[in-house]
């Protein structure tokens, strides 16, 4: 059965003009609250009962909720293939990202291990892998390189040359790196106990996007040392990513030729089979791992071919076996890096609660992004004791999860175990693997993130707003460094939304003939001014910010300055006031000598006082006509539409046609209009009422009513209507507590919609000034 055309459907609506005081009446509006008290909240807060601890048991514990009711004939299979590959690929990340962070490799593989073991329990996304990731990684190796450089360790050798202590540097920098995790993961704890997992909203996807663009940038400078095999200085602070790249330049001329070779060898095969397996993916059943398979034969050539001592290339060195017994962080190393804890836990939850409601959507179930925010300070909370750094999920890992039949968290279950296999038996076999492979896997995951370049034509397109805030963010991050950088773009992107509230749309609405619709008249051919009727619309909230430009905007909008009227009118008062008190000297002036010229004539007395009283009458009517000549009085709509005069306005002969009718069978006749401009010559009346179009207001603040009053009474002045139209039931509510409404602005003048206030206005002008055919129709 085919649809019918919407656009050939009619409707039609009979009901009388509503204001807010019918509204009231008709439906009902009730003055009960539904809320609960604040002692109600509490008590039931404080309630307890089976069935509410179950709930909130496998809340906070979600493994609870879902392991039981696993079905191994539908899942096992996909998450033990998703698990080994995914197990497979931490293996090469955990290592290279290790030297993204300034530490040993092997703090890669527990950071590969343990927190993903916590995410299995308290996490509720099925698909993201959690573990280390190359913009956290280069965020907590610029703090453990500030805070541990070098020169700090620097000890005399036996020939009188200085050496960097190693050990001691490197025992400093795990220190660091796990105060700062442990401390970025009580913050992400907090804020989901609390509820404020909606935090992540304030970082907009182009603010993302940018922001991870600039740090792959970062990312990839530091890794050039290894392709180059040459020992930049160390910078920290602003610009630390320029200043990198001179002295790298400044080295190149240094390069060692071995690990280039090595470099360029590893990095060609890794780039050829990911577009391999990028082009085959639906017909290979599992990715083939090149990373690994890259890893174990650089191992394997390295160690026969003795290429360490032959050619001094870098190697990743020790890696001991067996797990590390758990230990508390340092304590007084906080306060460095507070700052640096909020950045890495704001951001990793960006990262991970993106990627986590991504896959939900795809698959159909819900990601609970307060609980996201405790599983992940938990993982980096527990994993900071362990010896582990900061955790989020990774974009190419998670992708594999997903795409090698990956339904539940058990395949990072799974990927834990192939990590804790080679921390204990197989690690020491990675000892001969060449730091410059590790540098060239980075190098070939980073292409991801350079992809999101191409956002900039996108965006150009489609909105230049967000397109400013991926630009601000990304030079920031470049050239601020990584958490001023990200301080900074939070900033602008807060000042676009002011921007945006402070540089609204202001429209003059007019009806579309035939129908009960109001659009601007700007925008739309068909819609209509009505006659003496200003409708304005502004397209966003009024408050303190933009209170005084909807004012400006009002008065350019309708033609009408307030300021310049309102001084005419006083002026012309003055004007008025000194001729009033000429005419009475002039009056008693004259009174004064025919009362000397009646006290002659014969009863003199009875004459002087019928003289007197034949004065006050002549002195009263000559007041009356002067007053009649020029004072503008402050009047109603119908005493307007009588014909009184109001000097605020003069007549605009460039009134268009389209200003002929009000259509929507509430339609003034030619001949009315006719006669309404011959009246509007005649009194200088131009505009009698102003609707204000309050549809697209959320909220109103003190500025807003006081803004809102003033326009009340300073319209009122020069006898100008002034009526409000859309108000939500909110707004309503706000009004009345702050006062709004008055003996000088009942709530008569606040009407359900435009149409309602228009056809009262022109309920209210029916007798004098048009003839109104008024049915309760509104049809197209």
């Amino acid at each position: 059965m085919e649809e019918e055309d919407c656009s050939a459907v009619k409707y039609f609506v009979h009901r009388k003009v509503l204001d807010e005081l019918s509204l009231d009446g008709i439906a009902q509006k009730g003055t009960w609250s539904t809320k609960p008290t604040v002692v109600e909240q509490m008590k039931d807060a404080m309630r307890c009962s089976v069935p509410r601890l179950k709930h909130l048991v496998l809340t906070w514990i979600p493994v609870l909720s879902w392991l039981p009711h696993y079905s191994f004939r539908e899942n096992a299979l996909g998450d033990l293939i998703s698990g080994c590959s995914v197990g497979i690929m931490h293996l090469p990340q955990g290592m290279a990202y290790a030297l993204l962070a300034s530490l040993r490799p092997v703090f890669g593989l527990y950071t590969s291990l343990f927190p993903v073991l916590v995410y299995f329990i308290f996490g509720t996304s099925r698909h993201i892998s959690i573990g280390t990731f190359a913009v956290i990684s280069i965020m907590i190796g610029s703090v453990t390189e500030r805070l541990a450089p070098d020169g700090h360790f620097m000890v005399n050798g036996t020939n009188g040359t200085e050496s960097v202590d190693l050990d001691a540097r490197d025992a400093f920098r795990v220190q660091i790196a796990c105060a700062l995790t442990v401390l970025a993961g009580i913050f992400q704890i907090l804020l989901g106990v609390v509820r404020f997992g909606f935090v992540v909203t304030y970082l907009s996807e182009p603010l993302v996007r940018g922001y991870t663009t600039g740090s792959a940038c970062h990312v990839c400078v530091s890794q050039l040392k290894y392709l180059f095999g040459v020992s930049p200085n160390r910078f920290s602070g602003p610009l630390s990513l320029i200043y990198t790249l001179v002295d790298l330049c400044r080295l190149l001329p240094e390069t060692r030729v071995p690990e280039l070779v090595v470099s360029l060898v590893a990095l060609a095969v890794l780039i050829v089979v990911k577009e391999v397996n990028a082009c085959y993916r639906q017909k290979l059943p599992l990715p083939i791992p090149i990373e690994l398979i890259v890893i174990i034969i650089a191992t394997i050539i390295t160690h026969f071919c003795f290429l360490t001592e032959k050619y001094s290339i870098d190697v990743v060195g020790e890696i001991p076996s067996g797990l590390k017994a758990p230990r508390a962080p340092d304590v007084t190393l906080f306060l460095q890096v507070i700052g640096d804890a909020f950045a890495v836990a704001i951001v990793g939850y960006a990262i991970n609660i993106s990627l986590g409601k991504t896959f939900a959507l795809k698959h159909g179930y819900k990601v609970d992004s307060n609980q996201e925010l405790v599983a992940l300070g938990l993982s980096n909370t527990v994993g900071g004791f362990f010896q582990c750094y900061a955790v989020t999920s990774s974009l190419s890992r998670s992708l594999v999860q997903e795409s090698t039949g990956g339904e539940t968290q058990v395949a990072g279950l799974i990927s834990s175990v192939i990590v804790l296999i080679t921390i204990l038996k197989i690690g020491s076999l990675f000892e001969d693997l060449p730091k410059a492979v590790l540098s060239t896997i980075v190098f070939v995951n980073l292409k991801g993130m350079f992809k999101q370049f191409t956002d900039l034509p996108m965006l150009w397109r489609t909105n230049k707003v967000d397109l400013m805030v991926w630009l601000v963010t990304f030079t920031s991050t470049i050239l601020l460094n990584l958490d001023l950088g990200l301080a900074v773009s939070i900033g602008f992107s807060m000042l676009t939304v002011i921007f945006r509230t402070q540089l609204p749309r202001y429209s003059i609405l007019g009806q579309v003939s035939g129908t009960d619709l109001y659009l601007d008249i700007d925008t739309y051919k068909e819609a209509r001014e009505i006659p003496g009727i200003k409708i304005f619309r502004s397209s966003t909230t009024i408050y303190y910010t933009n209170a005084e430009m909807y004012l400006e905007a009002l008065q350019e909008k309708s033609g009408i300055d307030i300021g310049k009227l309102l001084m005419a009118k006083k002026k012309q008062d003055a004007k008025q006031k000194r001729k009033q008190e000429k005419a009475k000297k002039k009056a008693k002036k004259e009174a004064k000598s025919q009362k000397k010229e009646v006290s002659h004539l014969p009863n003199g007395t009875f004459a002087l006082k019928e003289f007197e009283r034949n004065q006050e009458e002549i002195s009263e009517r000559q007041t009356g006509r002067s007053l009649g000549n020029g004072v503008t009085l402050k009047t109603s709509a119908n005493s307007l539409s009588k014909g009184q005069v109001n000097l605020a306005y003069q007549y605009d002969s460039t009134i268009s046609d389209s200003d002929s009718g009000t259509g929507c069978d509430t339609s003034v006749t030619e001949e009315s209009h006719q006669e309404d401009m011959e009246r509007g010559k005649a009194n200088g009346l131009s505009t009698h009422s102003i609707i204000l179009d309050l549809s697209t207001t959320g909220f109103v603040d003190t500025v807003t009513v006081k803004t809102l009053k003033n326009i009340f009474r300073d319209f009122g002045e020069i006898d100008v209507d002034i009526y409000l139209a859309g108000c939500q039931a909110c707004i309503v509510e706000q009004l009345e507590k702050a006062g709004f409404f008055s003996e000088s602005i009942p709530k008569s003048r606040l009407f359900v919609t435009v149409h309602d206030a228009v056809l009262h206005i022109l309920q209210s002008l029916m007798p004098t000034d048009c003839i109104l055919d008024v049915p309760c129709t509104t049809k197209m």
